[in-house]
Formats: structure tokens, C-alpha cells, sequence
């Protein structure tokens, strides 16, 4: 026998409920006087991932490469002259980017 899982379930539980007007009366009798925290407060002061920080401004001083430095080509990283594993056409690779 198949089965109309959208029709509604009706249970004798469901049968014997309270009417509309009792709930009502017992939801005013329950109030709370406890004040609701906004969860949005809350949240404000979370850095989501992927969160919009154009209006933001960074303070960083940038130094350009230093004669001992040099930028792998492979990871783009500022590493030590003692860190070159190889050149290739040019291009300086670290001993990480190697292994």
C-alpha cells in the first residue's frame, strides 16, 4: 500500500489538544521577565571568513628584498640566499619547494 507522506498525520494525541484560546491563556501566564539578549550583538564582534574587510585599513611597513633574500619562484615566499636548491632559466627555487 503506498504511502502520501505530504497528507497530514493526525494522532489521538493530536485529537485531544488543547484549544487555541488555552494555549493562548497559558503562553500570557509564562512570560518571562527575564530581558532577550539580540544575538545579533553578539555576533558583531566575530570575524567571519570571507568577511568584507575593504573598509578596513592595514598599517604595514613593507621592506623591498634585501641583497641576501631572494623570492622563490615556485612559491612566491622571500627566503635566504642559503635556502636556493636551484636555478632554472633565471628562476631561483628553495630547497622546499625541492623536496
Amino acid at each position: 500500500m503506498a504511502t502520501d507522506y505530504d497528507a497530514p498525520r493526525k494522532t489521538e494525541e493530536d485529537a485531544s489538544e488543547d484549544s487555541i484560546e488555552e494555549l493562548k491563556s497559558r503562553r500570557t501566564e509564562k512570560q518571562s521577565s527575564a530581558v532577550d539578549v539580540d544575538e545579533t550583538d553578539l555576533a558583531d564582534a566575530y570575524e567571519l571568513p570571507g568577511a568584507d574587510l575593504s573598509g578596513e585599513e592595514l598599517l604595514v611597513r613593507v621592506l623591498p628584498a634585501q641583497a641576501d633574500e631572494f623570492t622563490c619562484f615556485n612559491c612566491f615566499l622571500v627566503k635566504h640566499r642559503s635556502q636556493i636548491a636551484r636555478e632554472k632559466d633565471g628562476h631561483l627555487y628553495c630547497k622546499e619547494c625541492e623536496n
